[in-house]
């Protein structure tokens, strides 16, 4: 429990000082685990301001998402985790529609190493994530598929997917 309040306070610190530089957006999840257990995550994305390959197709861009998840299993199962990861994304040109995907590959903390039947072997983890959305009128609505493992760097790695349905908004 110790790791997981400090790297939240990591991100916590680290965060605001992008926070200062720019407004934050918020995003709220909800989806399932692979082990069929409820997610919940809240999240506040900070954009990069960037714009690369910009054309009549569309543009790469991208954000830093800090979130906290908490998995809703059984009494001895339930878990929390914090994480932290550089988002890239193509959106799609459009003028009051914007499709887009993204992928990204960020660290996660877990207040414990098991999840229903898993053992992540550690509570770091790697957060790899790959999703599909619209943007319009300062909102996103979108899917994404979010996977956790510590790349082998502990024995076991079992690792845990989510899959969520998440809305994004703007301030």
């Amino acid at each position: 429990m110790k790791k997981l309040i400090t790297l939240a306070a990591c991100t916590a610190i680290s965060m605001a000082g992008i926070g200062a530089a720019q407004a934050a957006d918020v995003t709220f999840a909800i989806g399932q685990s692979s082990e069929s257990t409820m997610v919940y995550r809240l999240g506040t994305q900070f954009d990069f301001n960037r714009s690369w390959w910009q054309s009549d197709v569309g543009r790469l861009t991208g954000y830093w998402d800090a979130g906290y998840t908490y998995w809703d299993g059984d009494e001895t199962s339930s878990n929390h985790s914090v994480s932290i990861t550089p988002v890239f994304v193509y959106e799609f040109a459009g003028q009051n529609v914007r499709p887009y995907i993204e992928a990204g590959i960020g660290i996660a903390a877990f207040a414990n190493t098991e999840l229903e039947d898993r053992d992540l072997g550690s509570s770091f983890q790697f957060e790899d994530r790959i999703g599909v959305g619209m943007r319009f009128a300062g909102q996103e609505v979108g899917l994404r598929a979010i996977h956790y493992s510590n790349a082998g760097l502990k024995q076991p790695n079992d690792g845990v997917e989510a899959y969520t349905l998440h809305y994004r908004m703007s301030f």
